[in-house]
């Protein structure tokens, strides 16, 4: 079940996301959970606390506390500007000092209502001419789509470091017991 989106927007989502970053000979956006980083990121406020920032200072993947299991408490300025930047401004004089302020989550409703209630049925062609006619709503899926690609996993994409493992990449690993070069060139 999604967390913000509807079941519907979550489907043409998840359509966008496989067109953007398809499966190949690595996985794709899909498959590694790219929708639920982006329908967590949009629903980050539904969480107490709220699913902005990972706990530290280490993931526990390669031993240690799993710090990055629980999120950390925003302050009050940390709290206003990440609602601003999700929920936009809504008329709020707190969050309209700079003026109007779309949200994230605007967007994403109107841009995958535009792409039309029949784009996941669409031929991939016309799908890419959709996309391509949104072109400042898909830079900003794919943007997401990347983050949640290749992101900490706690995020929601990324599942089980999949994309990581694909690449090559170890992940969050701590520098213990590797020289300096190593570290550097990593």
């Amino acid at each position: 079940m999604p967390t913000w989106l509807t079941i519907d927007e979550y489907r043409t989502l998840t359509a966008v996301c496989e067109r953007l970053i398809p499966a190949d000979q690595t996985p794709g956006a899909a498959e590694v959970g790219v929708p639920d980083y982006i329908d967590g990121l949009l629903g980050a406020f539904s969480f107490d606390p709220p699913r902005i920032w990972a706990g530290g200072s280490f993931s526990g993947r390669h031993g240690g506390q799993p710090g990055f299991a629980r999120f950390h408490c925003l302050t009050a300025l940390d709290e206003l500007a990440w609602r601003t930047r999700i929920e936009g401004s809504l008329g709020r004089p707190e969050r309209e000092f700079n003026g109007l302020v779309v949200g994230l989550q605007e967007r994403y409703r109107e841009g995958l209502a535009a792409l039309g209630p029949d784009f996941c049925d669409c031929v991939p062609d016309e799908q890419v001419l959709r996309l391509r006619s949104l072109a400042t709503f898909t830079q900003l899926v794919y943007d997401h789509s990347c983050e949640g690609m290749y992101g900490a996993p706690e995020y929601g994409g990324n599942r089980d470091a999949i994309a990581w493992s694909s690449i090559g990449f170890a992940g969050d690993v701590e520098p213990r017991g590797w020289t300096d070069h190593e570290v550097s060139e990593a």
